[in-house]
């Protein structure tokens, strides 16, 4: 019980945006109470009172030369933190689309998607992957649940000359000089993904393949999309 009423406790401090906006601000660095103030455009009695009841929970803890810092547990507590803030933040998204596919070490990641878009529909997301394929300097990975069709010939001829193409889908395409490709009967979710940029796109909770989804530039979008598609590709049968 004692367990339970502390949990309830840490949330109900987490859902103030105020509170969660002062950790954020002191991942960055130690800050003094007037500098977080300021920062955040609160008053210095809000402020104030924030920091007492955070540092009441051992979140943040006043350093003796006047700043505050935000503790290990803090810090832990705060990246634990941003899955949950991804799925309440898209939650109409994630009504309908099926993520349980996921291993446990990437759904507990999935907060990494939380710098990416979302794009709805299939020219949107048939648009951003044509052009991440011209974009591509280094290589291009790609996922597809459904047999790549033969317009796919011509769509390769985008890729820059020395990047590396794979792709893993149902049904591996045409044999091509620049295309690695391995087979997968049943890939969860559509993916597109290159140096510079990353698409994930889920399928529907019924199985469907969907072009909604997600695509952001931000390192932690790119490597969590790009650990996602390994660990598949790993899977897949060479071709």
């Amino acid at each position: 019980m004692e367990n339970q009423e502390g949990m309830e406790r840490l949330f109900f401090e987490l859902a103030s945006e105020s509170r969660l906006s002062i950790l954020r601000k002191l991942m960055e660095k130690d800050w003094k109470m007037n500098e977080v103030a300021r920062k955040l455009d609160l008053t210095t009695t809000e402020t104030f009172r924030q920091l007492q009841r955070l540092s009441e929970d051992l979140l943040v803890q006043k350093q003796p030369e006047g700043t505050y810092a935000i503790t290990e547990y803090g810090r832990l507590v705060l990246m634990l933190s941003a899955p949950l803030e991804l799925v309440f933040k898209h939650k109409e998204y994630f009504l309908n689309h099926d993520v349980s596919w996921l291993p446990p070490q990437f759904l507990y990641r999935i907060g990494e998607l939380s710098q990416a878009n979302l794009m709805m529909g299939m020219v949107e997301s048939t648009m951003k992957t044509s052009m991440m394929i011209g974009e591509a300097a280094q290589f291009m990975w790609a996922v597809s649940p459904e047999p790549v069709p033969q317009t796919f010939n011509e769509i390769s001829k985008q890729i820059p000359k020395g990047a590396e193409y794979r792709i893993l889908s149902p049904q591996p395409p045409v044999k091509l000089s620049n295309l690695e490709n391995r087979t997968y009967t049943d890939p969860p979710a559509i993916m597109a993904i290159t140096e510079k940029e990353a698409v994930i796109c889920f399928r529907f909770k019924e199985g469907r393949v969907d072009y909604a989804g997600f695509t952001g530039k931000d390192p932690d979008v790119i490597n969590w999309t790009k650990d996602v598609f390994l660990y598949y590709w790993n899977k897949g049968l060479r071709y």
